[in-house]
């Protein structure tokens, strides 16, 4: 005998209250995904390199022409505030403090995946397309490859490219960016 349940899908606005009011625990690390508190997974020490090497190359070349937030939220819809490993915002001096940046903000999102591949691929990738985010980077840190995900049209992406060493990302958004893959995956 199958049961249907009834769940509960949470909003932003109520994440935001759960964590404000101390609801997760202190350095819980988790996002809210369509609805749903997902928890993350605990960053290995390659994911970590590789993010800090995305992040120090992006600080230099950023200088108060974009901002470049690292496992910040950004808020999608109603029901969405992924966490991804680099985003990079369209500038604004007070640094978005008032709110998170939402999807006109954001220029490039940049996921760092060892044991996730599976989720960020699958759920992630059409989360942020059908949110308008121009260009996606997904590292595949195992296979030692980045695919790059851009031209959003009617959610979805229409561009794919698989990114090797030896190989150079150069964004089609952000002018005058671009990732020396060789270099970023250590």
């Amino acid at each position: 005998m199958s049961v249907n349940l009834a769940k509960h899908y949470f909003t932003v606005s109520e994440y935001d209250r759960m964590g404000e009011t101390g609801v997760f625990a202190p350095g819980a690390r988790v996002e809210l995904i369509e609805g749903e508190i997902i928890e993350m997974s605990p960053i290995g020490s390659r994911h970590a390199a590789c993010v800090e090497r995305i992040r120090d190359h992006l600080h230099e070349f950023a200088r108060r022409r974009f901002l470049v937030r690292t496992q910040n939220p950004i808020v999608l819809n109603d029901f969405s505030e992924p966490q991804p490993d680099i985003s990079v915002l369209r500038f604004r001096e007070d640094y978005y403090d008032k709110a998170h940046p939402r999807p006109q903000d954001v220029l490039l999102v940049i996921e760092v995946a060892d044991t996730t591949f599976p989720f960020d691929r699958q759920v992630k990738l059409p989360l942020y397309a059908r949110a308008g985010i121009p260009e996606f980077l997904l590292f595949n840190l195992p296979k030692d490859e980045i695919e790059w995900f851009s031209q959003h049209e009617l959610g979805a992406y229409q561009n794919h490219q698989v990114l090797k060493r030896g190989d150079r990302f150069e964004s089609v958004i952000v002018p005058g960016l671009t990732l020396d893959i060789e270099a970023i995956l250590g």
